[in-house]
């Protein structure tokens, strides 16, 4: 059962380097079950805010310095569909960076949007870079008829983009800039971090307050800044895409995790920065891992870096994969996600000295037993997320008659579904896209890493467009 089995976690040692960001530690909440409530007199209504919870809204606007704030409790998936819908017309034209989460795809196939894309900066690590404003003001220059730009700031691995120039270029040519911030609900509090681009002049940035923040699972917010961006046609697509049966629990969850960084930001990221600095001063001494600095990236690479984000290269040593399942089997310590040749540990202000501690000591150990290799079969993400030929739109291909056939007989054929890792979302293969031999070989060469891959009917079979 599933619930013995969370209890199970909860008595065990298994340290949570993942999300969400309450990291299971324990704050004072009501029984569950006896505030579990729907719409009922002297509650407000989510959808149509006039009391408490319009109240709410308003604290966590002026928190983060917007123009309205919406909670959400369908995640930031809800929100980036929601402001998505409401700034391009339907079968209008989109300028997205290439590597979003699998939600801004789901809604320009809902909107019948046609794309144009923007491929993120390479790393020397193999890691996705920024987007940069050269970027963006090219694209628009050669594509005047876009009606919106899309991109993710901070990325799954903590890139963060020049929001501020980019939203300048974005706004001369008289259109919305809508940041997938969900990983940066914790940007603004502490000169040690990014600010938010709430403040850097986006006009809808979606955050994830159960990403990095100690909020229930599913909980994010969904910030408008100008009226670039019509407040009526948001909140009718949101109507549309979130419950309309918000859980009372979830939206007084959003609450508690704003007034605990409202009310002691400034003690809580003091300590989430102390402990973040000595645990990269110590890993500055492993041999053949790496846990990336935010100095590592060139400029061009990486505008800025959430330091809370703990990228752990391998070296070339093992899988990420490998590193993951060593250390959850072997030191009790759960990563966010496995890729190539990395693995991810997501950190927040709830952290603890010990779990630093336990994560420093087995990197520390693990380094000393392994040895960097010239060949071991890893693969990058550079590899992993090639540009690809679109050959039809998302839309089409997704409404098209389809066929299933084995990976190695692909080539050729165009995509009928989305492939990609989970995590991150970010697709590999996105429908309407032609599959090239590379491409299939990548899949293949995944699968055989364990890496968890999604949208294929099984691990041997594509989704192609008959």
């Amino acid at each position: 059962m599933l619930e013995q089995k969370l209890n199970e976690l909860e008595q065990s040692d298994i340290y949570p380097f993942h999300m969400p960001g309450h990291k299971r530690a324990f704050l004072p909440f009501a029984n569950p079950y006896a505030i579990d409530i729907t719409e009922i007199e002297g509650f407000d209504n989510l959808h149509h805010a006039t009391g408490i919870l319009q109240e709410a809204q308003q604290k966590a606007a002026d928190l983060y310095g917007a123009q309205k704030t919406y909670y959400l409790v369908n995640g930031s998936t809800c929100g980036l569909l929601a402001a998505i819908s409401a700034a391009v017309p339907r079968g209008g034209k989109i300028l997205v960076a290439r590597n979003c989460h699998k939600a801004v795809y789901h809604a320009m196939y809902l909107r019948q949007l046609v794309p144009v894309y923007l491929y993120p900066e390479d790393t020397a690590y193999g890691i996705q870079g920024q987007v940069t404003p050269q970027m963006v003001q090219k694209q628009l220059k050669q594509t005047p008829d876009i009606r919106a730009v899309v991109i993710t700031s901070p990325t799954y691995d903590g890139v963060v983009s020049d929001i501020k120039n980019i939203a300048d270029i974005v706004h001369a040519y008289g259109i919305p800039l809508i940041v997938d911030e969900a990983h940066g609900a914790h940007f603004g509090f502490s000169p040690e971090f990014p600010e938010n681009a709430t403040r850097l002049g986006a006009d809808a940035v979606i955050m994830s307050v159960h990403k990095t923040l100690p909020a229930f699972t599913q909980t994010a917010l969904l910030h408008l800044c100008s009226d670039r961006i019509a407040e009526k046609k948001v909140a009718q697509f949101l109507g549309i895409y979130e419950t309309s049966s918000p859980s009372y629990l979830l939206m007084a969850g959003i609450e508690k995790s704003l007034q605990i960084i409202e009310k002691d930001r400034e003690m809580l990221f003091a300590a989430y920065s102390r402990r973040l600095a000595e645990f990269r001063d110590k890993a500055k001494n492993l041999k053949t891992l790496q846990v990336l600095q935010p100095s590592d990236f060139s400029k061009q690479e990486a505008f800025s870096f959430d330091p809370g984000k703990l990228l752990i290269l391998t070296g070339n040593s093992m899988s990420g994969q490998a590193l993951q399942e060593i250390l959850l089997r072997e030191y009790g310590l759960q990563m966010e996600m496995a890729s190539g040749n990395y693995v991810v540990a997501m950190t927040s202000i709830m952290d603890t000295d010990e779990g630093f501690a336990r994560l420093s000591d087995a990197l520390e150990c693990i380094d000393g037993t392994v040895r960097k290799k010239e060949e071991t079969g890893v693969i990058s993400p550079r590899e992993i997320y090639r540009e690809q030929k679109t050959v039809m739109t998302i839309d089409q291909a997704l409404d098209a008659e389809q066929k299933t056939v084995r990976l190695e007989e692909a080539t050729g054929a165009v995509s009928g579904d989305y492939v990609y890792l989970y995590p991150p979302g970010i697709p590999i293969l996105v429908p309407g896209e032609a599959i090239d031999v590379q491409t299939a070989e990548t899949i293949r060469h995944c699968i055989r890493l364990g890496l968890e891959v999604e949208g294929l009917p099984d691990l041997t079979c594509i989704n192609v467009v008959k």
